[in-house]
């Protein structure tokens, strides 16, 4: 597994917002896919995490699934923040960076700054792309890196055959129970968000509990000596579980 680089160098407190996550994450595509419905539930995601009081953090794009919730989000007056790559900047690729930009060198120095941001994770869907952001932070909870919600915006059964592959590899073994309990999964963005409200995390207790606690930074040139910095941003403070919900 490769080593994160080049994050930021501490996580900030997070405070508890009314929904009881200050960010969310939200992986999603740079397409609008075909069917009127993934562009819809996109932006009531949106307008939801803006009555909850919940910042998005998210790709640094402004087209597909991806614009769309960060412009409901940006227009309904919540905090936005984009993280993207700098070879990914420019409009031909993903359109103007909605609410503050965050640039990074690459793809890992992206997912793990949006994880440091971030309270709590949800896929929308898409492509390549959010499957591999998906896969990832299921991996670093299973690992113990984190302790924080993932949840799957199932949008009409498009993530069914997905779900079915999990419960398929716990029954030949290849995931635990507690492994497959990591995942939340809903069909609408009121219900998941709710579910991962009272998300409580079951662990695999014999996995390693894994801290990467420190990052060497990019050699940039030949002369240049390594630095440590010191990170923490998977750590994050206890919260309880609420039962109402502020909209």
């Amino acid at each position: 597994m490769k080593k994160l680089q080049g994050c930021a160098a501490a996580a900030t407190t997070t405070s508890v917002g009314d929904s009881g996550f200050k960010r969310i994450c939200v992986f999603c595509g740079s397409s609008s896919g075909n069917k009127t419905v993934y562009l819809e539930v996109a932006r009531e995601l949106g307008t939801e995490l803006v009555q909850r009081k919940v910042g998005l953090v998210y790709g640094g794009g402004s087209i597909g699934l991806m614009g769309k919730i960060a412009g409901t989000v940006h227009t309904g007056g919540g905090n936005v923040t984009g993280v993207i790559p700098r070879a990914l900047m420019g409009d031909e690729l993903c359109g103007q960076t909605i609410g503050e930009l965050i640039p990074v060198d690459d793809m890992h120095q992206r997912k793990a700054e949006m994880a440091r941001l971030a309270d709590a994770f949800i896929a929308l869907p898409g492509g390549y792309g959010t499957l591999e952001e998906l896969m990832e932070i299921i991996t670093w909870s299973q690992l113990r890196i984190h302790a924080k919600p993932v949840g799957l915006l199932n949008v009409n059964g498009y993530y069914d055959p997905l779900l079915t592959l999990f419960d398929k590899a716990v029954e030949e073994g290849f995931l635990s129970d507690a492994a497959r309990l990591i995942l939340v999964s809903a069909p609408t963005p009121k219900e998941l968000i709710d579910k991962m409200e009272k998300f409580a995390p079951v662990q695999d207790k014999n996995m390693p509990k894994l801290a990467w606690e420190t990052v060497e930074a990019p050699n940039r040139s030949r002369q240049a000596t390594p630095t440590t910095t010191q990170v923490n941003f998977y750590e994050i403070p206890q919260r309880h579980p609420h039962t109402t919900v502020s909209c």
